[in-house]
């Protein structure tokens, strides 16, 4: 099938030789495309949206032939979550609890563990089977014993191929988003464990955490002058091996075990000597427990970082561990066998993910266990390989090679060893019987979730092949030939076919014209189906409005055919109107055009019959569910009217002929037919038409009113030369000789009345001085004779008594602000008075300076600059070789250097760049912001980086923000404030003194040549609190 635009080009090629009053039902029918061929199956590769006859590639091929039932559902089948056969049950990671997982099947794989915690009674284990347990409400353990007992009971004899452990972790105050240290979460969970079990009557249950996992060593020193033994007994419940420069577990195993000498200034002091001795330390193994944990200190704090690090090292170690020639006392056995190695994947010591291999104590077979996921190892042996493949290390260094029941692992950081015995143990553990029926309960829940599951999948099979039967039926009957026929919407054919949604009932609003039936230009994206089918439709999904063959819109096709043939002819009308505008046009036959529509006339056709159809679309409220606000759609289409428009632009508010007549022109009777042609909408001006009356008054008037305003200004300007050209301006720090009183004014008031003087007929006439906008609600001044030659110089504005005199003519004054000056003693100018009047209030002044101060302490969002410091001078880290202070700086600095003096009070706020500062004349809280708010703005220096900050965010965040600006670690950044180190970390800006426009200065230490991974780094901006605040440490 040809594309589209030829489909669209083909269906009104006719409309080039029949005028509009011409077209009949044949072209109607021809503009719909009603007898377009339609397309075949297998010829036809995807679907022609510009043939209404072309049922093909709408989604159909998935319901025609046969259909696996499989593809009527998106339901899992719930036996993928059930419990494999003689398989393990996983834990759910509840978002970074991975490493608590690994060490519950570490532990429920204990089988004397698991065995002593069900020994340990329960709130609901004291009740009689089947009362203990209430049906009508989940189970709720309280203790942790009581958490651990039933996550073991479901690790056992769950039906679900993995359960969830949140009730634990929840009741342990875990974060589930932060991943923790898993060897020190070991070592506190163990020791909550511990005491929790010691209030249990029965020695077995009270003493299996020492029983299973502690032993004992000695710290023995020898004194080398007279030999005598210090020894201080310590328990262990696993070992914390160094690995940095070793290969062999057995080499750590050494070093922790290794004499150290004490000398020099480290030397002991011998009680039997009575003196300081040279002298040996060492660790001495007194007894081994019968589960021995090692951990491999894989995680290390970096002294040059400031943070952890980890350790990618290979460590190799076997599965059969002797520990005889380590242990002080050599009778017995003390040959161990691996039975878990705990694993972390990743090179962060703040990222990444736990695994566990286990071995089942029962069968000797290896398991590894992560998260939900668990996999048995093949032929009863441990394989590490693949998980050592999974991560790049950093260090190209090569894996070691292993012997027979040897491993070498980069990423193991625990290993847990089982004390051999040739006496058969009991590997059967009973579930208690009320734990036993808790589990029942969560299997029965869960074989209903599988019914329930089950029945879903079964009743979407049936929709489905009730919806299949319902297609291969009716799309056979969808193609409409010369019987009666309607349309449909392309996207409701392909709802209707599409398995995934429910099919909703048929609406065609969208498709709709002004005239409510189907729009032309809408054909594309609809489809003629048979009545027979349509019928079936509807009366199945319901919906509407039916579009038959009498929704055809013979008007909209009329309009169409219009359009087009005047854009056919628009270059010929063009060049026509172009030649009647050169003759000269006399009389009262003319009609009034203006000049700015008439140069963009053809242009403006151009776009109005472009837009002609979609403007009649959006004028109909239905098209495609439009959910435009009214007042939206209105200012829309009020900016789209004054652009296209024509002769709009000679028209006056009032609707009438406007009284500018050098925007409009006179054209022929026959030039302005031709033009209405395109616009037959557009206001229509004869000749003898006059201009709006009400326009010819307010002409009048504004005439009046700027002659009047000329004339005010120049009476107000030949008043006050002085001061509107600021010339001979008085000054407060060097008072004038010649007057003992100056007055004062506003500055906003002077900005104002200077502006008026310059542009009379653009603004409006200033009537009042408004001098109350400096006074305090009391009727005092705020401000100080000091501060008004400095700081609040720009806020104000210095009058002679001459020209007070005549602003008082010229203005109304409502308050009169004047400073004399009072000679005391000799005539020493620096003895002198000056007293303003009205006198200072004393307390808004004071209030005053402290809302200042408290908002510089209190700013949200305000800019600070850092300079990076490089031997004690002001560079960035890109600046120039030669870091030097760049000439803007310099310019500032001289700036600064200026005294009071050389500074014009008046108008110094152009020096610096700073801005402009207004007065308001409402509120005297209003006037207050304004003048807290005044502009201190810092000269930015090139190179310098600006951030933005609160006044409550800490040093340690602001170091972040400077860790990303500049790339230097928080811990290498020194920085200072105007000489004062900041080093409290925790201290807030506002305490510190930094307030905006604030310039701190930062000197980087030397950069460390290797930093750990990014994860590292960016561990500072959360920093590690461990386990603080959770159950953990809360016993």
């Amino acid at each position: 099938m040809a594309p589209r635009l030829q489909l669209e080009k083909a269906a009104w090629r006719w409309a080039e030789t029949v005028r509009p009053e011409e077209v009949s039902q044949e072209h109607i029918e021809t503009a719909y495309r009603i007898w377009l061929e339609p397309c075949i199956r297998g010829v036809c590769r995807r679907n022609c949206k510009g043939n209404p006859n072309c049922l093909v590639g709408i989604g159909e091929h998935i319901w025609l032939g046969e259909i696996d039932e499989n593809s009527f559902h998106n339901i899992d089948d719930p036996n993928c979550e059930r419990r494999k056969k003689n398989s393990f049950v996983g834990l759910t990671n509840l978002g970074a609890t991975c490493y608590v997982n690994t060490f519950l099947q570490v532990w429920f794989l204990n089988l004397e563990l698991r065995r002593a915690l069900y020994l340990c009674p329960s709130t609901c284990g004291d009740c009689p089977v089947g009362d203990g347990v209430h049906r009508e409400k989940d189970y709720e353990p309280q203790t942790i014993c009581e958490h651990l007992q039933y996550l073991f009971a479901l690790l056992q004899n769950s039906n679900r191929r993995y359960i969830d452990p949140s009730g634990f972790v929840k009741a342990l105050g875990l974060d589930t988003g932060q991943q923790q240290d898993a060897q020190e979460f070991s070592k506190l969970f163990m020791s909550l464990l511990e005491d929790t079990l010691s209030k249990q009557k029965n020695p077995d249950v009270r003493n299996i955490v020492q029983q299973q996992f502690c032993g004992e060593y000695a710290y023995v020193t020898v004194c080398n002058q007279c030999g005598r033994e210090s020894k201080l007994l310590s328990k262990f419940y696993e070992l914390e091996l160094n690995i940095q420069g070793h290969k062999q577990l057995t080499d750590c195993i050494s070093e922790f075990l290794k004499e150290e000498k004490l000398e020099g200034d480290n030397r002991y002091f011998c009680e039997n000597c009575q003196s300081k001795q040279n002298a040996t330390r060492k660790i001495r193994l007194l007894s081994l427990p019968c589960t021995l944990n090692l951990q491999l200190m894989r995680f290390v704090f970096d002294r040059q970082t400031g943070h952890k690090k980890k350790l990618n090292t290979y460590i190799g170690f076997s599965e059969s561990l002797d520990m005889e020639p380590y242990v002080e006392h050599k009778g017995g056995s003390f040959v161990y066998e691996l039975s878990a190695v705990l694993i972390h994947r990743g090179v962060s010591a703040y990222s990444g993910h736990y695994i566990a291999h286990v071995k089942d104590p029962q069968s000797g077979e290896w398991y590894k266990f992560n998260d939900e996921e668990i996999e048995k190892m093949e032929g009863k042996k441990l394989q590490l390989g693949i998980e050592e493949d999974l991560e790049p290390s950093k260090s190209q260094t090569r894996k070691p090679k292993c012997g027979k029941g040897t491993h070498c692992s980069r990423n193991a950081y625990m290993l847990v060893y089982r004390l051999q015995t040739h006496e058969k143990t009991n590997t059967t553990v009973q579930v208690p019987a009320f734990l036993q029926e808790l589990v029942d309960r969560d299997n029965s829940k869960f074989e209903e979730w599988c019914v329930e599951m089950a029945e879903m999948r079964k009743q979407s099979v049936d929709k489905g092949k009730a919806k299949h039967e319902e297609v291969k039926e009716l799309y056979q009957r969808l193609p409409a030939g010369a019987e009666p026929y309607e349309f449909v919407s392309l996207e409701w054919l392909q709802k209707w076919l599409d398995e995934s949604t429910p099919t909703k009932p048929i609406d065609n609003h969208a498709c709709l014209c002004s005239h409510d039936k189907l729009h032309p230009d809408k054909i594309s994206i609809m489809k003629r189906i048979s009545e027979y089918a349509a019928d079936i439709f509807y009366s199945r999904y319901g919906g509407g409005p039916r579009l038959t063959v009498k929704a055809l819109c013979k008007e909209c096709v009329v309009e169409r055919c219009r359009v087009l043939r005047l854009k056919s002819q628009l270059n010929e009308d063009y060049k026509t109107v172009n030649n009647l505008l050169k003759a000269t046009t006399k009389g009262s036959d003319g009609f009034w055009v203006g000049k700015s529509s008439l140069r963009s006339w053809r242009q403006l056709a151009l776009e109005q019959l472009d837009e002609q159809d979609g403007d009649a679309e959006q004028s109909n409220g239905k098209m495609n569910g439009s959910s435009f606000s009214k007042d939206e759609s209105k200012d829309e289409r009020k900016e789209e009217e004054e652009e296209l428009n024509f002769n709009e632009d000679i028209l006056c508010p009032h609707g009438g002929l406007s009284v500018s007549e050098n925007e409009r022109r006179l054209v022929s009777q026959e030039a302005w037919r031709k033009l209405q042609q395109y616009f037959p909408k557009a206001p229509e001006f004869p000749s003898y038409r006059e201009c709006c009356s009400q326009c010819k008054i307010l002409e009048r008037e504004g005439e009046e009113n700027e002659a009047l305003h000329k004339m005010i200004a120049n009476e107000q300007k030949t008043s006050l030369p002085n001061l509107f050209q600021d010339k001979n301006r008085p000054c407060l720090s060097n008072w004038p000789e010649g007057t003992d009183a100056l007055y004062i004014v506003s500055h906003f008031f002077l900005e104002e009345w200077r502006k008026f003087v310059r542009k009379p007929t653009r603004s409006t006439p200033v009537s009042s001085v408004g001098n109350a906008a400096l006074l305090c609600p009391h009727g005092g001044l705020m401000f100080t004779f000091p501060s008004l030659t400095k700081e609040d110089s720009k806020l104000i504005a210095l009058i002679w008594p001459s020209e007070w005199q005549m602003i008082q003519k010229l203005f109304v004054v409502d308050k009169v602000i004047k400073i004399t000056r009072i000679e005391v003693g000799d005539v020493n100018p620096s003895e002198a008075q000056y007293i303003s009047e009205p006198n200072l209030c004393p307390d808004c002044r004071e209030g005053l300076l402290c809302q200042q101060q408290r908002d510089l302490r209190e700013y949200t969002q305000a800019t600070i600059y850092v300079h990076k410091v490089v031997d004690n001078k002001k560079v960035m880290k890109d600046s120039a070789p030669e870091l030097n202070v760049s000439s803007s700086e310099t310019e500032e600095d001289k700036e600064e250097a200026k005294p009071d003096g050389e500074k014009d009070p008046d108008f110094n706020q152009n020096n610096g760049g700073a801005k402009r500062q207004k007065i308001s004349q409402q509120t005297y809280i209003a006037y207050q912001k304004q003048v807290i708010r005044r502009s201190m703005r810092h000269r930015k220096v090139r190179g310098e980086k600006a951030l933005l900050v609160s006044a409550n965010q800490t040093l340690k965040e602001l170091k972040i923000q400077i860790m990303h600006a500049f790339s230097v670690a928080p811990f290498d950044q020194n920085l200072s404030i105007d000489g004062k180190i900041l080093s409290d970390d925790c201290a807030t800006l506002g305490t510190l003194g930094i307030i905006p426009e604030s310039v701190i200065l930062l000197k980087a230490d030397e950069p460390i040549v290797d930093y750990a991974a990014m994860d590292d780094v960016m561990q500072v901006c959360m920093p590690e609190e461990g386990f603080k605040g959770t159950g953990l440490l809360g016993h």
